[in-house]
């Protein structure tokens, strides 16, 4: 029997997960990382400004693409910013791209958002999350889904907008804090703190995932 969408995504979590732990453990690897690491933080450090501003834009754009991730930026992003101020930006710029997105499937509507997101899962949870929808609901909704994809659904919706902001910055928060310490342990070879998180990520979401599912019946 195959496994549904969301499950896959979950499998997916563990193989990135496995490979993470490798790379972490390579000797090669950290070499090459080294390496990329010494030519691209004087760069952005010559650019303060700016690089921030471009990392907070495709971390903008992970948030609403799934083709597109922003995460192979974080370990130089650490290394240019440090722990802290890279998750106010990664949290920063998936808070403005779930905004776009909501407001792209809000003003442009469903043809739009059909180019940019898969149909089936748009279909699928369009017909389960309304302006109605609870905000446990809707906050169980964007911890359990990819982030690309809450955004086009609740604004198709027409949920508030204020509500959504909200639910979205308290939903991305711990990814934003997970994803800057899985980098940073990628960057110090702390293999037993990565698979740790990683872990704890992976149950986190497939628990959302569950609960998510239970709550709208299928």
């Amino acid at each position: 029997m195959p496994l549904p969408a969301g499950w896959k995504r979950v499998l997916l979590l563990l193989l990135l997960l496995g490979a993470l732990v490798l790379l972490a453990s390579s000797g090669a690897f950290q070499s090459l990382l080294a390496q990329v690491l010494a030519k691209a933080g004087p760069i952005v450090g010559e650019h303060p400004f700016w690089g921030a501003a471009l990392f907070v834009l495709l971390s903008a754009l992970s948030a609403m693409l799934a083709f597109f991730s922003s995460a192979v930026l974080v370990p130089v992003a650490i290394h240019t910013w440090g722990e802290l101020a890279c998750v106010f930006l990664l949290w920063l710029g998936w808070i403005l791209g779930g905004a776009c997105a909501y407001g792209l499937a809000r003003f442009w509507g469903r043809t739009l958002v059909r180019r940019l997101v898969s149909a089936e899962l748009l279909a699928r949870y369009e017909e389960r999350i309304s302006r109605h929808s609870s905000w446990g609901l809707v906050l169980l909704f964007q911890l359990a889904v990819p982030s690309e994809l809450p955004g086009y659904v609740l604004g198709l919706a027409r949920y508030g907008l204020r509500k959504y902001l909200a639910i979205l910055a308290l939903a991305e928060l711990p990814y934003a804090v997970g994803t800057v310490y899985l980098g940073s342990s990628l960057l110090a070879r702390r293999t037993f703190v990565l698979l740790a998180l990683g872990v704890l990520g992976i149950l986190f979401s497939a628990w959302a995932l569950y609960t998510l599912r239970k709550r709208l019946g299928s």
